[in-house]
């Protein structure tokens, strides 16, 4: 699909296989998440703009890099579980917080939390969230960030239906969205098939 990338690699593989067995303890559920998360991570860092820097070797002066500032964006509450592995690699970036929960009802997100750092602008910025179902909570997500002033925004999820897809897509044909898998599609709840349940319930333990 236009504007998808789909990270294909065996240790990826084995960390969705994971993720979806519904005899996965919560222990090892959160260890599958990191992983994922992580390889997530490292995909979607390769093209962050870097800056050049100087630095002294035990021998002599040399040019390194670093990357210019990110910003991790986590839609809660199961968006916390994707964090880390992005702070693996970027240990200095900004997170801000984005409270949304589903209307089981209409399917609609609705807000009830909010907390966004400074310097959007100048940063690249990752909305996460491990669930890309309906494209509700990543299109309102997006534009929130949009509004806040982000420039570089880029979408990070860890499975996602065709649905959600192209729901981002129309909303936001520039932000390219990075996922570990692309399922089936949705059950008439909008849930993903064959997904792997509420991400956030296996997560907190609230299922």
């Amino acid at each position: 699909m236009d504007g998808l990338r789909v990270v294909d690699h065996p240790v990826m593989a084995r960390a969705v296989t994971e993720l979806r067995a519904v005899g996965t303890s919560r222990a090892a559920f959160r260890v599958a998440m990191a992983d994922a998360s992580s390889m997530l991570a490292y995909e979607a860092l390769r093209d962050v703009p870097t800056r050049e820097v100087e630095v002294q070797t035990p021998l002599e002066s040399t040019v390194g890099s670093r990357p210019t500032p990110v910003m991790v964006v986590a839609v809660l509450r199961a968006g916390l579980g994707m964090v880390d592995g992005f702070l693996r690699y970027v240990p200095g970036a900004s997170v801000a917080h984005l409270g949304m929960r589903r209307n089981e009802e209409t399917l609609e997100p609705e807000d009830y939390y909010e907390s966004l750092p400074e310097g959007i602008d100048s940063s690249t910025v990752f909305v996460v969230d491990p669930m890309l179902a309906t494209g509700g909570s990543a299109t309102a997500a997006l534009a929130r960030m949009r509004a806040a002033g982000a420039r570089d925004l880029r979408l990070v999820c860890l499975i996602a239906a065709p649905e959600g897809v192209a729901a981002v897509r129309a909303a936001h044909p520039e932000v390219p969205i990075l996922t570990a898998v692309l399922d089936r599609g949705l059950d008439e709840r909008g849930y993903i098939r064959p997904g792997l349940g509420d991400a956030g319930d296996r997560l907190f333990g609230t299922d």
